[in-house]
């Protein structure tokens, strides 16, 4: 169904004359996929980096959306330094695309560059994350995952089964956290989420928490260092699946069960992750959805075309547990 809207929202615009491309064959360094043509939408977009198996498979939906929509995609690695972004997005004014769309490696800091692609009439969208701004005119609008409401699902499942979560038995359930990168919106809202619900029950504290900057070795040498500091650690939640499965190394090189002796709870839902939730390693995951592709093509026709869009578009997602990961696993797409 978005794949027919978008090709009727694109015949519509390009008839009336109302949407054309302002970009050039210029080949700054931000550009990957060659200059667009006159009668093409040309979107630059600034992606975080290839830092989890949920980035790669964000990216290649992009990709894949964009070449359906018949949208010029000139793209570009920050492989997650905010500078690297801010070059690109300032590489992508120069260009004159059309729209701009960048999920942001932090959350502040945008301010400026903003400032000069709304000068530039660029129209903005973010996807992903999003950004700490005063001035919402900096940009059209957000499409991403309610990342809050993840941390919250996570803490209510740790709330719900906290019986089975003591695994020392001793009445209290000590829980290690693995973080995504510093000052990124997801870190910040996953964490926020995830202490409101669990300070119902008093039983339920962290120890400890750190950042493995959402990557699998991060998450791996985090928990090592976890193991090695404290002995009575009974859940560990990580901020995405790519260090909890970093974690699971840790664990098993330290001897012990992952998801028997240490319980671990995770967000993305990528493959490699529901593997390991059905092989019980991993207790529960929340589902967020990298296939923004679609959507993200959609929002840039319509606020090209002068449409109005919401300023906040949230994904639908669920979550698994490890029957449920099983009955899904041979059909999920990243």
């Amino acid at each position: 169904m978005i794949k027919k809207t978008l090709v009727a929202l694109s015949a519509i615009a390009l008839s009336a004359g109302t949407l054309s491309a302002c970009g050039s064959d210029g080949g700054g360094e931000a550009a990957a996929d060659g200059g667009g043509s006159d009668d093409t939408i040309t979107m630059g977009f600034a992606q975080v980096g290839a830092e989890s198996g949920w980035r790669t498979a964000n990216t290649k939906n992009i990709q894949e959306a964009a070449a359906e929509a018949g949208v010029d995609l000139k793209f570009s690695d920050a492989q997650q330094k905010q500078e690297n972004q801010i070059k690109a997005i300032r590489s992508y004014i120069q260009q004159k695309v059309d729209v701009i769309a960048f999920s942001p490696v932090v959350e502040t800091g945008w301010d400026a560059v903003l400032q000069e692609a709304k000068r530039a009439n660029i129209p903005v969208i973010l996807t992903d994350r999003a950004v700490d701004s005063e001035d919402t005119s900096l940009y059209k609008t957000f499409l991403g995952s309610d990342f809050v409401e993840e941390g919250k699902k996570a803490g209510q499942w740790l709330v719900d089964n906290a019986a089975d979560a003591d695994v020392d038995g001793d009445g209290d359930i000590n829980v290690v956290e693995l973080q995504g990168t510093t000052g990124a919106a997801p870190a910040i809202d996953r964490k926020e989420g995830f202490e409101e619900v669990i300070a119902a029950n008093g039983e339920i504290s962290i120890s400890q928490s750190q950042t493995g900057d959402f990557t699998r070795d991060g998450g791996k040498q985090v928990m090592e260092a976890f193991l090695q500091s404290e002995d009575d650690i009974d859940v560990v939640f990580a901020h995405n699946d790519d260090m909890g499965l970093g974690a699971i190394e840790a664990i098993e090189a330290a001897g012990l069960v992952p998801g028997e002796d240490v319980k671990i709870i995770t967000i993305d839902a990528v493959k490699d992750g529901m593997t390991a939730l059905s092989e019980g390693k991993i207790n529960f995951i929340v589902e967020c959805s990298p296939l923004l592709g679609p959507q993200l093509m959609d929002l840039a026709e319509k606020v090209l075309a002068g449409e109005e869009v919401p300023t906040r578009v949230v994904t639908e997602e669920t979550t698994f547990t490890p029957e449920q990961a099983a009955e899904v696993l041979a059909e999920r797409q990243y």
